[in-house]
């Protein structure tokens, strides 16, 4: 493998050292040559994937032909894979096809590759070992001037080859930074580097598992979709440990795979969450009746319409524009606008009206309020009935204050249960 050029288009970077999907050009290419004897790496000194020998051209930067010599030099092999070191899509089934090629009909010296544009690849090729020596040899002895700075066509013009066509990016190299970056794209839209992490993270951890990449994925997807996303990673790994747990290996690593999907197919659902909470405290009703039993609501209010609040603990029941009935013992107070209430509560104290007939006979009320409409209350102990622009009364024992304006009002003292309904209602009733 050839790794010591200039690199000069690329700024004298050490082209080899370059990553493509997070590994070096010359990992690449080493992994593509794995099933190689012996792998000798013409150039400096680098860290490498896998052991290789490193050996130097002479003179240092010399060019392909004094980095080829050098290299022949330490094969032991019938046949040889000549290789840049910058190409980033070349694989193991492609150096498999030319080797098959080296061996077929004609028996040619060596098979290379032709690029895209039909250009021969002579450092993308398989040749024959004995061949390539002698042309080597032969093309050193002629002028008596040395390989360096000859072309390498100078030397496939001596030998008898054979050519196919580069599978998809086989042939590319990467000669520039524009090169560089198609090359990391193309990576990751091909998928390799995910098989590539996979490689790599089991030569790391020491393990040699055929992994079902597939079933691991889909596994990750319905953790994240039926549980929660950090369930993805934490599912897959304790699918490992279960499998180690249970003593390793592909039949382990299927069923703890087999029960963690079903587990997650079976995940139970949450119900959408509603987009508004009933309140205990409150209870809205517009344009009709409405009614609470509840003996611990606060606020029962209506606008609009008839509403009754049979509540007896309830702090406030108001009525707007319509009737109202609330035979709550304890209530604290009773208003309505528009409309007739009556409100037989026993105990009482203030009640008041504005524009209508009110009276108030019950004992322990505290307030009970209407404007525009009839209301009556049999509280017999209130503190004050008052009217402002109709009739009221009151027959309470032991009111503090009495007014009547501009009415008639009639209250008679009757028990709870014969409290009269009210008179006039406006608006809907339901």
């Amino acid at each position: 493998m050839l790794a010591g050029g200039a690199a000069r288009r690329l700024g004298g970077a050490d082209k080899p050292g370059l990553r493509v999907g997070g590994v070096t050009l010359l990992d690449r290419v080493l992994d593509a040559c794995a099933d190689a004897a012996t792998t000798v790496v013409v150039g400096p000194p680098r860290r490498t994937a896998r052991p290789v020998v490193v050996v130097r051209e002479d003179p240092p930067g010399g060019g392909p032909l004094p980095a080829l010599a050098a290299g022949l030099a330490r094969a032991t092999a019938g046949t040889v894979a000549l290789l840049a070191a910058d190409l980033p899509f070349l694989t193991r089934a492609t150096l498999r096809a030319l080797r098959s090629a080296l061996d077929g009909p004609g028996a040619p010296d060596g098979v290379l590759l032709t690029d895209p544009h039909g250009r021969d690849q002579p450092l993308t090729a398989v040749y024959r070992t004995a061949p390539l020596r002698r042309a080597l040899a032969a093309l050193a002895a002629d002028g008596g001037h040395g390989l360096a700075g000859l072309p390498l066509r100078r030397l496939t013009a001596r030998l008898t080859l054979r050519r196919i066509a580069a599978p998809g990016r086989a042939s590319f190299d990467c000669d520039t930074w524009e090169d560089l970056a198609v090359a990391r794209t193309g990576i990751r839209e091909h998928g390799r580097v995910l098989d590539e992490w996979i490689a790599a993270a089991k030569t790391e951890l020491g393990i040699d598992l055929d992994v079902d990449t597939a079933a691991l994925l889909d596994l990750a997807r319905d953790a994240a979709h039926q549980v929660a996303r950090p369930a993805a990673p934490l599912t897959t790994f304790l699918v490992g440990y279960a499998a180690a747990h249970a003593g390793g290996g592909p039949d382990a690593v299927a069923e703890a795979l087999r029960k963690a999907t079903a587990l997650a197919h079976h995940w139970p659902t949450e119900p959408p969450t509603p987009r508004t909470a009933p309140s205990a405290k409150a209870a809205t009703d517009a344009g009709a009746d409405s009614g609470s039993t509840d003996p611990s609501a606060e606020v029962v209010s209506g606008a609009g319409a008839d509403s009754g609040a049979a509540d007896r603990s309830a702090g406030v029941v108001s009525c707007a524009g319509a009737g109202a009935d609330s035979p709550g013992s304890p209530a604290e107070a009773f208003s309505g606008t528009g409309a007739s209430a009556a409100a037989p509560e026993s105990p009482g104290g203030p009640a008041s009206r504005a524009g209508t007939d009110e009276g108030s006979t019950g004992p322990s009320a505290e307030v009970i309020s209407r404007a525009g409409a009839d209301s009556g209350s049999t509280d017999s102990s209130a503190g004050v009935d008052s009217g402002a622009g109709a009739d009221s009364g009151s027959t309470d024992s032991s009111a503090e204050a009495f007014s009547r304006t501009a009415a008639d009002s009639d209250t008679p003292n009757l028990p709870p249960h014969a409290a009269p309904e009210a008179t006039r209602r406006t608006g809907r009733r339901s």
